[in-house]
C-alpha cells in the first residue's frame, strides 16, 4: 500500500513539474501565415489613395484573422479558413462575393484546401451556389472519400451536410461585370477577324486571366496547412477549371517540405505543376523555399509566358512571397514579426 501511495505522489509530482515547461514551450513555439490576393498588372500610378488603403486593411484583416486563431494555439487548417473567408466575403478580390463572370453571365467557383500532416486534401470545381468555397473545399476533404467535386455534385454533397445554398447574383458587382463586357467585346472583335477561339482568349489583357486568393499557415504544432479560392478567369467558357483547385498546380502542403498557394494564368500552373514542383525541391534537393520559389516562378514559368506568384512557407516559419508580375497583393504575419501588407513591386 505505501508502494502506491509513493508512485502516486511521485507521478502527480511529475505532472506539476512538467505542464508549465510543456506550455511554455508551446508559447514559444513558431507561427505563421502568410497571404495573396491575386498578382497580376497591378500599378500604383493607377490606383486611387482610397483604393489603395481599402486593399490594405482587407489584407490586414485576413491576415489578423488566421493569426489570431495561431497565436491562441488553433490548427492551421482553421487560419487558412478564416484568413480566405474574409477576401471571399470582399468585393475587392476575385473570390466569392467579387468573383468574375463568366461568357453567359454567370459565376463559376472553385478552391481546395490541403493538410501538411497527412497530404490530406478537399477541393471544388465549378460551384455557382456557395457561399464560401473554401469551407466546402474542407468539408469534401474532412467529411467525403473524395478529393475533388464539381458543380452540381459538389452542392448536391453541400446540401447533404446541411451547407444553405446561395442565389448566384449574391456574387454580382458592378466593377467585375464592366469588366465582363470590356472582355467579350474584344472576345467579339477577335473573332470576326477569323481568328480561332484560343487566339481569341489569349489575346485578352493579363488581368482577364488572373486572380484568385490564397492562404499558407503554420501552427503551433508545427503543421502546415495551404489554401486557394479564386472566382476563375474573366469570360471564361465552356465549365473551364484553372488551378486554384488543383493539387499540386495552385495549392500544396507537406510538413516535410513547405505549403503553397499560387495564383496566375492558370494553365501554366496546371501544366508545371508549380505548387508541388516548389516543395519537391525544397524536399529533395534542400533548396530554400526562397530559391525554390525563384527557380520555378521566374526560371520555369517566366519563359514560356506564365505570369503570376506564389506564397510559400515552410515548417521553421520562413516565408516566401514571389511574383513575376507588376505586383502582387499580399501579406503576412509571423510570432516574431509584425504584420506586413504589400501590393505593389517595390511594397
Amino acid at each position: 500500500m505505501a508502494l502506491k501511495q509513493l508512485r502516486k505522489i511521485l507521478t502527480a509530482s511529475l505532472i506539476v513539474v512538467s505542464s508549465p515547461l510543456l506550455a511554455n514551450q508551446a508559447d514559444d513555439a513558431k507561427f505563421a501565415i502568410a497571404i495573396h490576393g491575386g498578382a497580376g498588372t497591378i500599378e500604383k500610378s493607377r490606383m486611387t489613395p482610397e483604393k489603395e488603403r481599402a486593399y490594405r486593411a482587407k489584407l490586414e484583416e485576413a491576415i489578423n484573422a488566421g493569426y489570431t486563431i495561431l497565436e491562441k494555439g488553433g490548427a492551421s487548417l482553421d487560419a487558412v479558413v478564416a484568413a480566405i473567408n474574409v477576401l471571399e466575403d470582399s468585393p475587392l478580390f476575385n473570390a466569392g462575393k467579387g468573383a468574375v463572370y463568366t461568357y453567359e453571365g454567370a459565376h463559376e467557383l472553385d478552391a481546395s484546401i490541403m493538410d501538411g500532416r497527412n497530404r490530406q486534401a478537399g477541393a471544388v470545381a465549378g460551384v455557382k451556389r456557395i457561399a464560401n468555397p473554401i469551407n466546402l473545399a474542407r468539408m469534401v476533404m474532412e467529411d467525403s472519400p473524395f478529393v475533388m467535386l464539381s458543380g452540381a455534385g459538389a452542392e448536391s454533397f453541400a446540401e447533404s451536410r446541411g451547407v444553405p445554398l446561395v442565389d448566384n447574383k449574391l456574387f454580382d458587382t458592378d466593377e467585375r461585370r464592366q469588366q465582363l463586357d470590356k472582355a467579350k467585346e474584344k472576345l467579339d472583335r477577335e473573332n470576326r477577324q477569323d481568328k480561332d477561339y484560343r487566339a481569341a482568349v489569349e489575346s485578352l489583357p493579363v488581368p482577364f486571366r488572373m486572380g484568385t486568393v490564397g492562404a499558407v499557415a503554420l501552427d503551433k504544432a508545427g503543421n502546415l496547412a495551404a489554401g486557394t479560392s479564386t472566382g476563375g478567369m474573366t469570360a471564361k467558357r465552356y465549365g473551364r477549371i484553372g488551378d486554384a483547385p488543383v493539387i499540386g498546380a495552385g495549392t500544396f502542403a507537406d510538413n516535410r517540405s513547405c505549403a503553397v498557394s499560387a495564383t496566375g494564368h492558370g494553365e501554366y500552373f496546371i501544366r508545371y505543376n508549380v505548387a508541388a514542383d516548389i516543395c519537391a525541391r525544397v524536399q529533395y534537393q534542400g533548396k530554400s523555399i526562397s530559391d525554390a520559389a525563384d527557380e520555378v516562378i521566374n526560371g520555369v514559368l517566366l519563359p514560356v509566358g506564365g505570369t503570376g506568384g506564389v506564397i510559400v512557407l515552410d515548417v521553421n516559419g520562413n516565408i516566401a512571397l514571389t511574383f513575376n508580375t507588376k505586383g502582387m497583393y499580399r501579406g503576412s504575419r509571423t510570432s516574431n514579426s509584425p504584420v506586413n501588407v504589400a501590393i505593389f513591386g517595390d511594397n
